[in-house]
């Protein structure tokens, strides 16, 4: 695969149709995505920009997201939890308002570099369900692109927990948010059938 650059990224965006400003604020964000992601790599030993660029892919594609916030959210939902340091730049470029909803996205431990410690996990799911529709929309395509990736990681545990934590947690926030947006809606249909095939195809 060719090295990802600006260009592939408003490609991926749809920015040739948004206007002036907004295809200007791409740019910036495009150019960001490319700084904080770099040298960054997934646990499936690709280059971490394929993730963020596979989740608008999905969100436009397959839910039918146009919004270009939204859009340029679900390319930096991660860029605070691979490069926490980067949050002056963020807010530099994009605003406080929308690294804000970036601080949101990311659990706490992320965002403070330090392991994980007890009462994270509580925090992070309390974080998560006080998302606002459109953040949360971001936050579940995270969660079904990283289910659709869990047969290449080549670690079982974190993938066991994974799973996990999807049936226990983001599958019930998802269903109970169905209701708030048709977006929201088509977002669960798809997580909740992706879930359950996955489940039948390991099953022994």
């Amino acid at each position: 695969m060719n090295p990802i650059n600006l260009d592939h990224i408003l490609a991926v965006l749809g920015a040739a149709a948004w206007d002036a400003d907004e295809r200007s604020r791409a740019r910036v964000a495009g150019g960001l995505a490319l700084t904080v992601y770099d040298g960054h790599t997934r646990d499936q030993g690709t280059p971490y920009l394929e993730h963020p660029l596979a989740v608008i892919t999905l969100l436009r594609t397959e839910i039918g997201i146009s919004h270009p916030e939204t859009l340029l959210l679900a390319l930096l939902h991660d860029a605070l939890e691979v490069a926490p340091g980067s949050e002056a730049l963020l807010v530099q470029h994009l605003g406080g308002p929308f690294t804000a909803r970036l601080r949101a996205m990311t659990a706490d431990h992320r965002l403070e570099q330090r392991p994980k410690a007890v009462g994270d996990e509580t925090r992070w799911r309390a974080k998560q369900a006080a998302l606002p529709s459109e953040d949360l929309l971001v936050r579940l395509a995270d969660r079904l692109h990283n289910l659709r990736d869990l047969a290449a990681s080549p670690n079982s545990d974190r993938s066991r927990r994974f799973l996990q934590s999807l049936a226990d947690f983001q599958l019930p926030l998802a269903d109970a948010a169905r209701d708030l947006s048709p977006h929201l809606e088509a977002m669960h249909a798809l997580l909740h059938t992706e879930y359950v095939r996955h489940r039948q195809e390991i099953r022994p």
